[in-house]
C-alpha cells in the first residue's frame, strides 16, 4: 500500500507542469480558445473495450445500465499490478486509476474524459407520442400545447419518468458506496425541463465527495433537436432558475428561447454542428475527467456521432458512458462548408384521417391543401 501511495506522489511530481492527478486538461490558453473552427480542431475518438455499450453485440433495446454496473466490463488493466497488486480494489477503482494514468502519460495535445450521458425520464410528450403514434404526433399533436388533459410544451416528467429518476438515484447511491464509481466532477444539462429535472432527481441528495458537489450548469446547445413541436421550446431562464435553484447557466444564456421557431425545424447538419461546438466547449474549458451530461436521445445520438462512437439508442431514463480521447490538432486549411440550418416541417391542420407506417399522416382534404404529408420519422426528444 505504501509503495502504491509513493508511486502516486512520484507520478504527480513527474507529470507535465500544471497537470493535476484526476484532471484531464493540459491544453494551454491558445489551444483552449482556437478550436471553434479557427486555427485548430479537436478530434474525438471513443476508446472501445471498456463498456458494454461500445460493443456492437449489445442490444440497446433491452440493455439496462442500472443492472450492469453502468455497463463497465469486468477486465484487467495494464495498471493493475502497480495499483492493485493484492486484488482488493473494485472494477471502477481500477478503471479510474487507469484513466488517470492515461492523462498523466499523454502529451500536451491529448486528454481523456469519461462521459456519463443520460437521457431524461419519460415526459408527457413521450407518453403522447406513444398514445397517438409517431406520424400523428409529428404532423398534428406535437405542435400543439397539449390535448386538454396533458401539456407537453417544454414537457414535465410523468409519474413513470419520476420513477425512472428514482431508480437512477438508487443506482448511483449503490454505485458510489459499494462499487466506488467516481462521482462526476462536472454536471451539465439541457435547458429543457425534462432533462434538468432528471439531473436534479438523479444526483441531488447523494452523499458526494466534498470536492465534487452537485453543481450543474445549463448549456443551451445540449437541448434536443429543435423541431416545430412545442416540446422542443424551452421555458425562460427565470422559470428554470426558480424551479431548479441549484442550477447555474453558461455565460450568454438568454432569458427567452431565441432558437425555437414553431414553424420550421433544425436540420440534422445544423444539430451535428452545434453538438460539435458544445463538446468542444466542454473539452476546452473543463479540465475535469468525469463528466455528467443529462440531455435527450437525439442529442446523445449526435454526441455519439461526433465522438466517433457506435450508434446506441437510449429509452427514457437510460444512460451510456464512454471513454473519450480528444486530440487538439492544428488545422491544415479552413473549412468553408455551408449547411442548411432550418427546413419546413409538414403538418395537418386537424387530426389526420389515419397514420400509415412508413408513409406518415393522411390529412383530410379540407385541411391539407397547402401541406405535404408528414413523415413518420420518430421524434426522439
Amino acid at each position: 500500500m505504501l509503495a502504491t501511495a509513493l508511486f502516486g506522489i512520484l507520478s504527480l511530481s513527474s507529470a507535465s507542469l500544471g497537470w493535476e492527478w484526476g484532471k484531464s486538461g493540459k491544453w494551454d490558453h491558445k489551444q483552449r480558445t482556437t478550436c471553434y473552427g479557427a486555427e485548430s480542431t479537436i478530434n474525438y475518438t471513443t476508446i472501445p473495450g471498456f463498456f458494454q455499450q461500445d460493443d456492437s453485440a449489445t442490444d440497446s433495446k433491452s440493455f439496462d445500465y442500472t443492472e450492469t454496473n453502468y455497463g463497465l466490463i469486468e477486465r484487467s488493466y495494464s495498471t493493475d499490478d502497480e495499483f492493485d497488486p493484492d486484488g482488493e480494489k473494485t472494477q471502477w477503482e481500477r478503471f479510474a486509476y487507469y484513466v488517470n494514468t492515461l492523462n498523466r502519460d499523454s502529451d500536451q495535445n491529448t486528454q481523456y474524459k469519461v462521459l456519463f450521458m443520460a437521457r431524461h425520464g419519460e415526459g408527457y410528450h413521450n407518453a403522447a407520442e406513444s398514445y397517438y403514434g409517431t406520424p400523428a404526433w409529428n404532423c398534428y399533436w406535437g405542435p400543439l400545447e397539449g390535448n386538454g388533459t396533458s401539456v407537453w410544451r417544454d414537457a414535465q416528467l410523468t409519474e413513470a419518468g419520476i420513477a425512472q429518476c428514482t431508480k437512477a438515484n438508487s443506482f448511483w447511491t449503490h454505485a458510489l458506496t459499494t462499487e466506488k464509481i467516481p462521482a462526476p466532477q462536472s454536471y451539465y444539462s439541457s435547458p429543457l425541463i425534462r432533462s434538468a429535472t432528471t439531473a436534479n432527481l438523479t444526483f441531488n441528495g447523494l452523499e458526494l465527495p466534498a470536492g465534487r458537489p452537485f453543481a450543474p450548469m445549463v448549456k443551451e446547445f445540449l437541448r434536443e433537436g429543435i423541431s416545430m413541436r412545442s416540446c422542443d421550446e424551452r421555458s425562460n431562464k427565470t422559470y428554470i432558475q426558480n424551479l431548479l435553484l441549484a442550477f447555474s447557466f453558461e455565460e450568454g444564456f438568454t432569458e427567452e428561447d431565441e432558437l425555437w421557431k414553431g414553424y420550421e425545424g433544425e436540420t440534422s447538419e445544423a444539430q451535428q454542428k452545434r453538438t460539435k461546438f458544445v463538446l468542444d466547449d466542454i473539452f476546452s474549458n473543463d479540465d475535469n475527467t468525469w463528466i455528467s451530461i443529462t440531455s435527450h436521445s437525439g442529442q446523445i445520438n449526435f454526441n455519439l456521432k461526433v465522438l466517433n462512437h457506435i450508434a446506441f439508442s437510449l429509452s427514457t431514463g437510460q444512460a451510456i458512458p464512454a471513454l473519450i480521447k480528444a486530440v487538439n490538432l492544428r488545422k491544415a486549411e479552413p473549412v468553408t462548408t455551408t449547411i442548411q440550418s432550418w427546413k419546413a416541417e409538414a403538418t395537418c391542420l386537424s387530426p389526420p384521417i389515419t397514420s400509415i407506417s412508413g408513409q406518415g399522416c393522411v390529412c383530410s382534404t379540407t385541411t391539407s391543401a397547402l401541406l405535404a404529408a408528414a413523415t413518420s420519422t420518430t421524434s426522439p426528444a
